[in-house]
């Protein structure tokens, strides 16, 4: 990564460096990132989908409340399906939460430049994802105010955690990925903060700026220690993005249950998250770059990579969906058998066939550049695929869990009302913790978008990469 000793002060003609003296783009980089968070009211867009996520994330607080003081009975969870909507949500949250750390950490490794105009919303929208997804094992349990029996240390029951659950397995993997995630987040917007702390028009934002910004001036120490932090980080999430949903997936392949007993589950789920994740960075890119005028950063060619990867990626998801039913087939076992045909022809077909056309069929258009670079057509396709891959955690779940190996004990699983707005509520808990952010906060790597800059390099072959 390209330094730029001088990043603070290229506003003020007095105090800019010689080697960025003149370089008027620069500042329009600067003035033009930093004005949406400075500007005194934001886009109106933004009030009313603050006020709807607003809402939203009330009537989820109300709703939690409601289910510590009545119980997990307001679900529609039963036998044999005691899991349901929780889980299915939780699993959703985790695989939106891949994709930033994705386009931050392994892009950055492999030096692809294009990651920078997206990478920091995406880092974002990780942290939230994975708030989202925490919440749902914790309200899950019922007994709330024992959940810290989840975690190894002594108690007046003198009960550990079964090391050997998967369950427990996933408090530790989304732990660490929370971390690191959250401190790859921080680190990289330490040189934004003090931008926007030299910028600050009050005392309180100076003030506030300044503690997060943690006394950065930027030297060539500072550059140095951060741009070690900063590969450190790279190498410490990337393994994180293979790791922790396949972690996620051990919940159901190591189980003895017809359609989730297959080793395919790990890689499958990965494909999955990272899928279901660019999908999510897609939604939420195209309204952004529309309202707060950011069309010069976040670009078609961003748009396009990434319509690219979800092309990738849902094949990969496609061909994973054909295999189950070949290794289904291939074990020989009659109830493997019968519960890939029963999700495809059975009770809930029409859920799977909603995730197949949704997964595979969608992603499909993006093989047509002319669709590659339509907005109405990608955004579209973003919201259809988030919505396939919710499905997919569905059928997943619920159809293996219904009709197991007994037909005395098969069941039909139906959501209750607390279920569907619980799950709107995680929807108004992320979109909240994302309007602030995009409020408040560098929403693109100022930084790191002039170091890929011509005038950051200008002997340098660019080729096109910025």
């Amino acid at each position: 990564m390209t330094t730029l000793p001088i990043d603070n002060t290229l506003d003020d003609p007095t105090k800019r460096s010689p080697l960025v003296l003149g370089h008027d783009d620069f500042a329009s980089v600067t003035n033009t990132i930093c004005n949406v968070n400075e500007r005194r009211r934001p886009p109106r867009a933004w009030y009313i989908c603050f006020a709807i996520s607003s809402t939203f994330l009330g009537i989820l607080g109300i709703l939690i409340g409601y289910l510590f003081w009545t119980g997990v009975g307001v679900w529609g969870n039963q036998n044999p399906a005691m899991w349901g909507f929780p889980i299915v949500n939780f699993v959703f949250w985790v695989g939106i939460g891949h994709a930033g750390t994705l386009i931050s950490a392994i892009l950055f490794l492999f030096r692809q430049k294009w990651r920078t105009a997206i990478n920091r919303f995406a880092e974002a929208m990780t942290i939230f994802a994975v708030i989202c997804a925490g919440m749902y094992p914790g309200i899950h349990v019922g007994r709330v105010w024992v959940t810290y029996w989840l975690f190894p240390i002594p108690n007046q029951m003198e009960m550990w955690p079964q090391f050997r659950s998967p369950l427990l397995w996933d408090v530790f993997a989304v732990g660490t990925y929370f971390t690191v995630s959250l401190l790859f987040w921080y680190v990289g917007m330490v040189p934004d903060l003090a931008t926007l702390r030299d910028r600050a028009t009050t005392k309180f934002k100076a003030i506030a700026y300044g503690i997060f910004a943690l006394g950065w001036r930027g030297s060539m120490r500072h550059w140095h220690r951060y741009e070690r932090a900063y590969l450190l980080l790279a190498a410490l999430a990337t393994p994180l993005v293979l790791s922790v949903h396949s972690v996620v997936s051990f919940d159901f392949a190591v189980a003895q249950l017809p359609g989730w007993h297959t080793t395919i589950f790990p890689p499958y789920f990965v494909a999955g998250a990272i899928f279901s994740g660019f999908a999510m960075v897609m939604t939420l890119a195209i309204p952004a770059r529309q309202w707060w005028g950011l069309k010069d950063f976040i670009t078609m060619r961003h748009l396009e990579n990434m319509n690219k990867i979800i092309l990738v990626t849902g094949s990969m998801v496609g061909y994973a969906y054909a295999m189950e039913f070949f290794t289904a087939w291939y074990s020989g076992s009659m109830y493997e058998s019968f519960a890939f045909v029963n999700r495809a022809f059975g009770q809930y077909a029409w859920a799977y066939w909603i995730m197949v056309s949704c997964n595979v069929i969608v992603p499909q258009i993006f093989w047509f550049r002319k669709a590659r670079q339509s907005i109405l057509i990608m955004f579209i396709a973003s919201l259809l695929v988030n919505v396939g891959m919710w499905f997919e955690r569905f059928v997943i779940i619920v159809t293996s869990l219904t009709q197991d190996f007994l037909p005395s004990s098969w069941d039909y699983f139906t959501p209750t009302w607390v279920d569907l707005v619980m799950f709107a509520g995680s929807f108004g808990l992320f979109l909240t913790l994302f309007l602030l952010f995009i409020r408040f906060l560098p929403v693109i790597a100022i930084a790191e978008v002039k170091a890929v800059m011509p005038q950051a390099n200008p002997h340098a072959d660019h080729g096109g990469d910025h």
